[in-house]
């Protein structure tokens, strides 16, 4: 029985994407009271055993084949990092001649073992949510330890050795990092990091879009603040 789970193949640019997640159910190093996929259970920063990967990667061979992918996308149920096959199923995705994109929360990019998997990938996606460490630790609610200058500095630190695309999603949340102050903070954490593409999103969940989202004309305003000024830098 395949433990992954699927989104239908859809066109990026012109490649096939295929998103993956490999978790059977969420396991993160975050508990965000925002997170779409709910609280985390399983709140882990090292790695896990699951259950054995083989009917896994043969049913993930026969969707590649099926819907002629051409890029794997791992956008899993939490941090995919913390799955201790992550290695193999990066392995066996490159072995097909196909290109791997892995989202990460980013904060695990500081060490050895997720620099070492990582850096198989051809593009990496960290995320920003906010942007003062009162607000990470209260609404983002990490593992005790963890701080928000330790967050960027990760990402940044693991960019400057990363051969591959490194792609950055902001996610702008009302009341949290939507005002003045806090765009101008996030183009400096933009300049730290030096990412090679920048990805503005927002809350679209309908159960939290109300309270925060921002409006159409305030996420144009933002998103042009910050695509616009960052390739000054």
């Amino acid at each position: 029985m395949s433990n992954f789970s699927y989104k239908d193949i859809y066109m990026e640019d012109v490649r096939r994407v295929l998103e993956v997640n490999i978790l059977p159910e969420k396991h993160c190093n975050f508990d965000c009271i925002f997170c779409p996929i709910g609280r985390s259970q399983n709140k882990v920063d090292t790695q896990k055993s699951f259950d054995k990967i083989d009917s896994s990667l043969a049913e993930l061979e026969s969707k590649i084949e099926t819907g002629k992918a051409e890029l794997i996308f791992i956008n899993s149920k939490g941090e995919a990092l913390v799955h201790d096959k992550i290695d193999d199923i990066i392995d066996f995705v490159k072995a097909k001649g196909l290109q791997v994109r892995l989202l990460s929360n980013g904060y695990l990019l500081s060490r050895e073992e997720y620099i070492e998997i990582s850096n198989k990938c051809d593009e990496v996606v960290g995320e920003i949510k906010v942007i003062t460490e009162e607000d990470f630790q209260k609404v983002q609610r990490p593992i005790e330890g963890y701080t928000l200058a330790e967050y960027i500095s990760n990402m940044a630190s693991f960019n400057k050795q990363y051969k591959g695309k490194f792609i950055f999603e902001i996610t702008i949340i009302k009341g949290y990092n939507d005002d003045e102050k806090s765009i101008e903070k996030i183009k400096a954490v933009i300049k730290e990091i030096s990412p090679d593409e920048i990805i503005v999103a927002r809350m679209e969940e309908d159960r939290f879009k109300k309270k925060l989202g921002i409006t159409d004309e305030r996420y144009e305003e933002i998103s042009k603040a910050l695509l616009d000024d960052v390739w000054k830098f």
